[in-house]
């Protein structure tokens, strides 16, 4: 036995600094969302060319992510975990301090590069903490990361945007970062069973899988920006990641000690759960971003209090987590998998009952609901995942379940965005056809509004113009807020759905199988 490992850490102690690392790396997938007029602003620069802020480094994650197993066997997982962890402290005070926008977009785009490793890392590390037994816990603890993160995120960032400067959704990471790495440091061991892999790069492997997966994640994030398939840009990029991606599989199927273990989908207690956290992604990261979307745009909510819409629906998380890691040793995953979905689609059916008098209070309850199942997604779905992986495939399992998480995140918040544009058009032309004289609503609000325009002292040549103008924003404002409640419930639709679905996952008596 190795010195490093005669001492037996805590893994309750192990887990918390491990979750630190991959928390605040997911905090930066969502703080600087609301930030980017602010950043704009400061550096001179368009709110389309901003949005490269956001991109940058969700494509450079998402490539190193499914990589990251692969690189923990050549550099030792915890050597890499640190490395990652102290290139992420580095680049986030380079995005701190940056002059202008290319600058912050290149260290961006290296931050999510450090940061991919993280969760992958910081999973399969709890994993290998606990006994067999315990793993509904391990996956409870980390769990917590991995849904309250994009719940805090919007929040803190709005607040600080708000009340101090941009700057700080960066420079925040520094001090957390720095501590986070001396502990892990002093905490964390090298598991024996580790498995060092050949270090000579398999190019074309890693290749495939940076321009395929690059390429889709500049689709998801651009497409609605440029109408989908009707962008040359968009069609190009579409089937170079569609190529590429089949060509990845295909060679990385036929490798001895691939980069990315694509084997391990073969197992079905794996694959099938693997499908679920990734409709976990979907639903957490749309709703995420519809709800504060939708209460800057038709409620008047600035970014501090959108962000406030979401922060009250951690606290049901955070308390069910680690219960949630107990019950998975007495009740069938499969019962909590679609618990949780059916809670979800309830969380979801709420949020489309707004009118325009909603209030702050019921949006958040309404997000409650939305966010109350997935303690009972996440941490079975995840437990039910590894029962049967053995612990030298822990880091190249735990590397694909966040790519298939973070990739139903993207394609979510795509999918949603696109749906809200389209039902907001169909809302409009539905409402359009009622601005007949022969409805009796539409003359009446046009007669008030007259009335009103009058009264201030406006021409009469002026006044029906003002008032149609007047009528016409309304319309507009009311068919947002249709065109949103008619996406939640498309969401809720999809959620019911896969609730029914995931009663047919393998039961959890066929995965007592354990490692060898």
């Amino acid at each position: 036995m190795m010195a490093a490992s005669s001492v037996k850490m805590n893994p309750y102690l192990v887990s918390i600094v491990v979750s630190l690392a991959a928390f605040i790396e997911l905090l930066d997938t969502t703080i600087a969302n609301v930030a980017l007029s602010h950043i704009a602003g400061s550096l001179g620069a368009g709110s389309e060319e901003s949005t490269w802020v956001l991109t940058a480094y969700i494509i450079s994650n998402a490539i190193v992510m499914p990589i990251s197993g692969w690189l923990s066997g050549v550099m030792g997982r915890k050597n890499f975990f640190m490395l990652c962890i102290g290139g992420f402290v580095f680049t986030s005070f380079m995005c701190g301090i940056s002059t202008s926008l290319p600058m912050l977009v290149l260290f961006r785009l290296l931050q999510g590069v450090a940061g991919g490793g993280l969760q992958p890392v910081q999973q399969a590390i709890i994993r290998d903490s606990f006994p067999p037994e315990k793993l509904g816990i391990a996956f409870g603890i980390t769990g917590l990361s991995m849904v309250l993160a994009p719940i805090i995120g919007p929040a803190l960032g709005g607040f600080i945007t708000d009340n101090y400067s941009w700057r700080w959704i960066f420079l925040i990471n520094v001090p957390i970062g720095i501590v986070t790495l001396f502990l892990v440091e002093v905490l964390v061991q090298e598991p024996e069973n580790t498995k060092k892999m050949k270090s000579t790069i398999d190019y074309i492997g890693l290749g495939l899988i940076a321009i395929g997966l690059g390429a889709l994640q500049i689709v998801l994030d651009k497409g609605q920006q440029e109408d989908w398939f009707a962008s040359t840009f968009i069609i190009s990029l579409f089937c170079i990641s569609f190529i590429s991606l089949l060509l990845a599989i295909y060679w990385l199927l036929h490798q001895k000690e691939p980069i990315v273990d694509l084997k391990l989908l073969a197992i079905p207690s794996f694959s099938l759960p693997g499908i679920i956290l990734f409709f976990v992604g979907f639903t957490l990261w749309s709703a995420t971003a519809l709800l504060p979307m939708m209460v800057q745009e038709n409620f008047g909510y600035n970014a501090t209090l959108s962000g406030l819409v979401l922060s009250p629906s951690a606290i049901f998380p955070l308390f069910m987590m680690p219960f949630v890691g107990k019950m998975v040793n007495w009740i069938e995953t499969r019962y909590l998998i679609s618990l949780g979905l059916f809670i979800n689609a309830i969380g979801m059916w709420l949020t489309s009952l707004i009118t325009p008098q909603t209030d702050y209070t019921t949006f958040a309850i309404a997000r409650c609901f939305q966010t109350a199942g997935l303690p009972f997604l996440f941490v079975p779905a995840t437990t039910l995942a590894f029962s049967k992986i053995p612990r030298e495939k822990s880091s190249n399992a735990s590397a694909i379940v966040s790519l298939l998480r973070n990739l139903g995140g993207s394609i979510g918040i795509s999918l949603a965005t696109s749906t809200l544009i389209y039902n907001r058009q169909l809302e409009q032309s539905n409402l359009v056809q009622h601005l007949t004289t022969a409805a009796p609503g539409y003359s009446t609000s046009l007669s008030t509004y007259i009335q009103t325009i009058q009264n201030l002292g406006i021409p009469a040549a002026e006044t029906s113009s003002k008032a149609m103008g007047q009528i016409y924003q309304e319309l507009l404002h009311q068919a947002s807020i249709l065109a949103y409640r008619d996406t939640f419930n498309i969401v809720a639709a999809i959620l019911f759905v896969l609730s029914i679905t995931a009663l047919f996952l393998p039961s959890k008596n066929l995965n007592k199988q354990e490692d060898t």
